[in-house]
């Protein structure tokens, strides 16, 4: 027999059974982020916001792995689920010892606000670097692992997971308290809405949180549309506003005259939990009739049903046994690194990686992210025991004389506050001319890529407004270039960015790769691991061509609908290797694809094998195709192996303009490679993708 207490009621009833005996005050402030305790039924005050989208965040030490959209990059399900596993682990290990202190703060919490699975669907998007990329089914996949990882699989739930931000929401971070998302019928099913549906209906994503915007008039923490999608779907949880959205409702978008109005609209309308403050004003909006107690009824067992799930009211559960050494473990940190290994995205490369020490003396590390911690870190990130910068890991790695210069401050023209415009750019070009190899380490932080600043968030950053590095550094690359020494440029950053950097030897993109970044990037560098890492999101050429940010139609964005403009495509990462699929064949019982993948390189590597698929004849078909399958593999030089990949279920289906969803052709097109089958990244890779004509009957 189990050795925890046998629950003889059901959450549901559990939490039923609570609320019956809170009076409407008491109701009412368990409706809030910080809400209240009810001593007399043994109910404590919990605070509901944590956050934990690469590492429990703003709670003191803990593990930090690279930030979503590197994460993203890995394209591999499994991954992502143990990096969600470990962060629950902390999260409880945390919580549990927090719980013995009689710490139950912000952050605190067994609540995580993550997954963020919006679409990153315009590269200007300062908080893109928190999703998953730009692909709805990638986004799915990954998101439903994360969630999977983060909940468990036990009758209590590990800590709870969180669908954010639903829905439209990616950009403009300045305009989103008062910004109207216009979406068509098409582009929301086809695209906004799909990952919300998934974790829903898959992995049974205990909550749901709003965005500030509104969607097609209607604000998103009071959408009888979103309310109703999630009914639709059979949506079990509980939903929560983004922090102060509701205040926005009469403060910004001005739907609403009074905290009182604001209040009593998202309580009718399905909102649970406010963070923020704007639930204060339920008491009053109660008594005057805007709304009725029996809402603030079903809201409570909602919230008490989750706290009763987390096992909040039972004497023990499984995870109380989690003890704080699980923290930042070795083991943690070790696969920390694995995983900014695997997101690494080798961009270009003309033979000079991996670096062979043995022809070098000297290396030279340069750039204002050389050095950097807000380099690793992202947005939204815990405190490490142990950080590897760029510099840290090259230097630890190569025997010979490392030289370092800053270069350049990130994006302001001098470092020193009382220094000359380009007051390290002299030095720079001294270490490049004294080094025979040079590492170059540019690109952005979430000081200047970022979320909004606001009220309840930790920094005052936002969206970029082109797709350049800042002005300083494009000078340094010019000016290290120029000195014409073999030069590989590094960058950081969430998004996509083009260097200028046409006359460097290679180009990796590290996004924020956690706390043991610089370590992974030294061990691809000097070869120890192949770089594997493929781009969840298109890296454009420059935002001149992009379509208005405001526009929320997905015609030229994104893989699927682009025309134009791409430096290097959505699925597109080199290795030191050559992986080529050699055959495929598909097999309509089992919906599955087996592809016959060979490694006819000289290195042994990670490849992530790739199915896309075109509809031939449908109107309503994507520009021009779409990803339907993905699977990470290790395959050694030499070796062949057969990959079987389960395609995606909805794969044949096509989205028309009134957004009903169904398969409207019988002619397609499957293709599997390690790209995407488009011209450019056939040109880049030197790699064609097979294909295999599908008809059905």
């Amino acid at each position: 027999m189990d050795k925890y207490k046998i629950r003889t009621l059901s959450a549901q009833e559990r939490a039923e059974d609570l609320v019956s005996k809170m009076t409407v005050e008491e109701k009412v402030g368990q409706l809030s982020h910080s809400a209240s305790a009810v001593e007399r039924l043994g109910v404590t005050k919990y605070n509901w916001w944590n956050e934990s989208l690469h590492g429990v965040a703003r709670a003191g030490t803990a593990t930090m792995f690279p930030q979503a959209i590197g994460l993203a990059a890995i394209f591999d399900d499994q991954t992502m689920k143990r990096v969600a596993e470990i962060c629950s682990t902390e999260a409880r290990a945390k919580y549990n010892q927090n719980i013995k202190n009689n710490d139950n703060g912000i952050y605190k919490g067994l609540t995580i606000w993550s997954p963020n699975i919006n679409i990153f669907r315009d590269p200007r998007w300062g908080r893109g670097q928190e999703t998953y990329g730009e692909c709805p089914f990638l986004t799915s996949r990954l998101g439903i692992a994360f969630v999977e990882g983060l909940q468990g699989d036990k009758e209590v739930l590990k800590t709870s997971a969180c669908a954010k931000h639903f829905a439209c929401h990616s950009g403009p971070e300045g305009l989103r308290h008062e910004f109207d998302a216009e979406v068509g019928k098409k582009d929301m099913n086809e695209t906004y809405l799909p990952a919300f549906e998934a974790l829903v209906k898959e992995a049974n994503v205990e909550s749901v949180m709003g965005a500030y915007n509104r969607v097609n008039g209607e604000p998103a923490c009071a959408s009888e549309f979103l309310t109703g999608k999630l009914a639709q779907w059979g949506f079990k949880g509980h939903f929560v506003s983004d922090c102060w959205a509701i205040r926005d409702f009469h403060t910004k978008h001005m739907i609403t005259s009074t905290p009182e109005e604001s209040a009593a609209l998202a309580l009718k309308l399905g909102c649970d939990c406010n963070c923020g403050d704007t639930y204060e004003y339920l008491l009053s909006a109660i008594k005057a009739g805007l709304v009725s107690e029996d809402y603030a009824t079903d809201s409570a067992i909602r919230l008490m049903r989750t706290r009763v799930k987390l096992g909040m009211f039972d004497e023990s559960c499984e995870y109380d046994e989690i003890g704080y050494d699980v923290v930042s473990s070795h083991e943690h940190k070790q696969f920390s690194r694995e995983c900014a290994e695997k997101s690494m995205v080798l961009l270009k490369n003309n033979g000079l990686l991996p670096i062979d020490r043995s022809k070098y003396k000297s290396i030279g590390v340069i750039g204002p992210n050389a050095a950097s911690l807000d380099a690793l870190r992202g947005n939204y990130y815990g405190t490490c025991d142990e950080y590897k910068t760029f510099l840290d890991g090259i230097r630890e790695a190569f025997d010979g004389r490392t030289y370092y210069s800053e270069g350049s401050h990130l994006f302001k023209e001098t470092i020193q506050p009382l220094g000359e415009p380009g007051d390290s750019y002299a030095e720079a070009i001294a270490v490049a001319e004294h080094s025979d190899i040079v590492v170059l380490c540019v690109g952005l932080d979430a000081t200047i890529e970022g979320e909004e600043g606001d009220t309840g968030n930790a920094f005052a950053a936002g969206d970029k407004s082109d797709l350049y590095l800042p002005r300083s550094q494009r000078t340094l690359v010019s000016k290290v270039l120029a000195v014409n020494k073999p030069t590989i440029i590094v960058m950081a950053s969430g998004s996509s960015l083009n260097p200028l950097g046409n006359t460097a030897d290679a180009i990796i993109q590290a996004w924020y790769p956690g706390q043991l970044g610089g370590k992974a990037l030294a061990n691809i560098l000097f070869g120890e691991v192949s770089p594997s890492g493929k781009l969840p999101v298109t890296f454009y050429e420059n935002a001149d061509l992009l379509p208005d940010f405001e526009d929320y139609s997905m015609k030229n964005r994104t893989y699927r609908y682009l025309e134009n403009n791409v430096l290097y495509p959505f699925g597109y990462g080199l290795t030191y290797s050559k992986v080529v699929c050699k055959s495929l064949d598909y097999n309509s019982v089992t919906n599955t694809a087996n592809v016959l993948v060979e490694n006819i390189g000289n290195y042994d590597t990670d490849e992530v094998i790739q199915l896309y698929i075109s509809d031939e004849t449908s109107k309503w078909a994507v520009r021009n195709h779409k990803l339907c399958g993905f699977k990470r593999i290790h395959i050694k030089k030499g070796e062949s192996v057969e990959v079987k990949i389960t395609i995606s279920k909805d794969a044949f289906d096509i989205v028309d303009q009134e957004g009903r969803r169904y398969v409207d052709s019988k002619k397609f097109t499957l293709y599997a490679g390690v790209n995407q089958p488009d011209t450019l990244s056939e040109d880049l890779t030197g790699v064609q993708c097979t294909k295999y004509q599908i008809e059905l009957l």
